[in-house]
């Protein structure tokens, strides 16, 4: 069966359906991840968004459902160069197919994802529309499409409630703005014990708690929409107690500081980016994911710790006179390198502790 994907700019992309028999509206962006599918679909950071994969084929080793990075898929739908049933992986629980399915998730292949992704990096990233009706009405579709915004994305991520996991060492509080699990993984594989709370948890009740440490999720969206989060986040700045962001984390920590934020023209997506620790005066290789970044630093406040090696944004900020340090990159990976897993190390010593890993 045909789908055809509407681009904001009047563009027409016709290819084969798969994965869920439904519409989609979007804003569309592309990865450039040679794996992952699995982690890309479930990263609550691509909420409201259609997500094109530059890799030209997709679904050859099948799901895993361990690979999954939290409870749903958050895309709104996916865009493929190529997909296949067959699924080479002794792993493999169901095919890509199958989870699209499951999730209500629509997809399209047959595309040429490289041209697409070109139009995106030189017009910027814009809303589409996925569908199977050969009958679409395009005028209306692409006014829609211009009108289109991701509104309440942290609000719509984020757990209901908090949820304890037992690590038997220090305490630490993690705010879940969008939370990959590999989050969690990576500070419980060290040792210490992780409470998740929603994105909205007062600060008196996370100061309440004496935690040890404050972890600021990832997530998606327009960081300046969380006014509530960034009021909170004002009052555990003024605490003693050690923080570490990343990605919206890193956002919201900035803008509670007086920091400003921009949207990118297409954003940092992918498992290939290349980011230089200043204090060290090494680069690594980082797997990203966002669309915004911090654009100016009140210098009273905090100094710079990383630069995107690209394009110079900034991808890091070291707080002055404070236990505080934030990435814009996502140093717990999957998919993509584990470079940069010593800043959960630096952390645990900011804590006060000695790390496991």
């Amino acid at each position: 069966m045909k789908a055809y994907l509407i681009l904001a700019d009047g563009s027409v992309y016709t290819g084969e359906a798969f994965g869920a028999d439904r519409d989609a509206v979007c804003e569309v962006v592309f990865n450039t991840s040679m794996t992952g599918y699995t982690e890309v679909l479930t990263d609550p950071s691509y909420y409201g968004q259609g997500v094109i994969m530059t890799y030209p084929i997709e679904g050859n080793y099948g799901v895993n459902y361990a690979d999954m990075e939290s409870r749903n898929i958050w895309v709104k739908c996916f865009i493929v160069r190529e997909y296949t049933t067959l699924a080479s992986n002794f792993r493999s629980e169901i095919s890509l197919d199958e989870l699209l399915k499951k999730y209500n998730i629509p997809a399209i292949s047959g595309v040429d994802t490289r041209a697409l992704t070109k139009k995106i990096r030189l017009s910027g990233t814009m809303g589409g529309y996925l569908t199977r009706n050969p009958n679409f009405n395009k005028d209306e579709i692409v006014a829609q499409l211009k009108e289109y915004k991701i509104t309440d994305a942290v609000k719509s991520v984020t757990r209901c409630g908090s949820v304890n996991y037992h690590g038997g060492g220090m305490r630490v509080v993690l705010l879940d703005f969008g939370a990959k699990d590999n989050i969690i993984e990576s500070l419980r594989r060290r040792g210490l014990d992780v409470t998740v709370y929603p994105a909205e948890t007062p600060a008196e009740e996370i100061i309440a708690l004496s935690p040890d440490g404050i972890m600021l999720s990832n997530g998606p969206g327009d960081p300046t929409e969380c006014v509530e989060v960034i009021e909170n986040l004002k009052k555990l700045y003024a605490t003693d107690i050690p923080i570490f962001g990343i990605c919206l984390g890193h956002q919201l920590m900035a803008l509670a500081t007086g920091a400003k934020t921009e949207k990118l023209k297409y954003g940092h997506r992918g498992a290939n980016h290349p980011v230089k620790d200043l204090a060290l005066g090494r680069v690594f290789i980082t797997s990203q994911n966002h669309g915004y970044v911090v654009s100016t630093v009140d210098p009273e406040a905090a100094e710079i710790s990383h630069i995107n090696v690209n394009d110079g944004t900034v991808e890091g900020l070291r707080y002055k006179n404070k236990n505080i340090f934030t990435v814009q990159f996502h140093p717990e990976a999957c998919p993509g390198p584990q470079d940069t897993e010593y800043l959960f190390d630096k952390f645990i010593e900011m804590m006060g502790g000695k790390h496991n890993a």
